[in-house]
């Protein structure tokens, strides 16, 4: 009987978060599904059935083409940027001894502030302009006499998104290093001085020691990076607004649904996206169910 009380007030304990759960994302994405088979444009709903027609259509849109090419440039500088730049601090970090405390709290301090004023800060450090109105790291450049690296940043023709990725790794790459250096600091001392011992340098060691132990951690990065990059869409409207050259899925799903009253087209974007990151996420949760049935 005391089981069964327990049992009962754990169920009713967590079934205001499980309905508004059900409700508010499960129901939402349900409703979502139906209208991107809808053909609803306009402010008043309209349900009738089109089929595949939406997803068709958008796959067919030169601008979702453009957004899709814009998502995969971001996510993989983005992603190996973070990796890359997060686990040089966390070795960094770990080795160093004096004001460790100090550098990491100046690293993680952009994870403080949101996207937007990340966005704000970045454009006025990237702002393209020239001649008189330079400013940020262009006039910063051009006083140093290193013209050659003034740059026309996000406004650069084809491979301006790839210049949104500098703001956003500056934001992401100190949370990446909070990962790694957790990772780090829990291998054992004993594996390494093992392998010391059995004649492996420094770089052997973190190359058949470390770096394995780690592979947890950058599966979680990566996923973590993986689905803000591919939801990304406060940072790029706060830096360069709504130009369709640094278009994404995000900003076209919002454009499409509140600018164009498209619904049914922007509940088709929405789906696209829920699957992008579904097909990121679901083989963590695979790994993650695998590794704790071995255990």
């Amino acid at each position: 009987m005391h089981i069964n009380k327990d049992r009962l007030f754990s169920i009713l304990f967590i079934s205001p978060s499980i309905l508004a759960i059900a409700i508010f994302v499960y129901g939402f994405i349900g409703w979502s599904v139906k209208v991107s088979f809808s053909a609803w444009q306009g402010l008043l709903p309209d349900y009738t059935w089109v089929g595949l027609e939406n997803y068709t259509e958008l796959f067919h849109d030169r601008r979702f083409m453009i957004d899709l090419r814009n998502t995969a440039i971001f996510t993989v500088l983005f992603l190996a940027a973070c990796l890359i730049f997060g686990l040089l601090l966390a070795l960094l970090l770990d080795r160093t001894r004096k004001g460790a405390n100090i550098f990491r709290n100046i690293f993680l301090f952009p994870m403080a502030v949101s996207f937007i004023v990340t966005g704000v800060a970045w454009r006025w450090l990237m702002n393209p302009a020239t001649g008189t109105r330079m400013s940020g790291l262009n006039l910063l450049f051009d006083r140093l006499g290193l013209d050659f690296l003034i740059s026309n940043w996000h406004t650069t023709p084809d491979w301006g998104i790839a210049f949104i990725v500098i703001p956003a790794v500056w934001q992401m790459s100190g949370f990446t290093m909070a990962l790694y250096l957790s990772g780090i600091q829990s291998i054992p001392l004993e594996l390494r001085e093992a392998a010391m011992v059995d004649g492996a340098n420094e770089l052997q060691t973190f190359r058949h020691i470390i770096l394995p132990l780690l592979r947890p951690i950058t599966l979680s990065a990566v996923i973590i990076l993986g689905h803000t990059s591919l939801k990304i869409f406060d940072l790029i409207v706060a830096i360069s607004g709504k130009d369709i050259r640094l278009d994404v899925p995000a900003i076209y799903m919002w454009t499409t649904s509140f600018d164009a009253n498209n619904f049914a087209r922007g509940a088709t974007i929405g789906i696209i996206m829920l699957i992008t990151v579904a097909i990121v996420i679901v083989p963590y949760l695979v790994f993650g169910t695998r590794e704790e049935t071995e255990l």
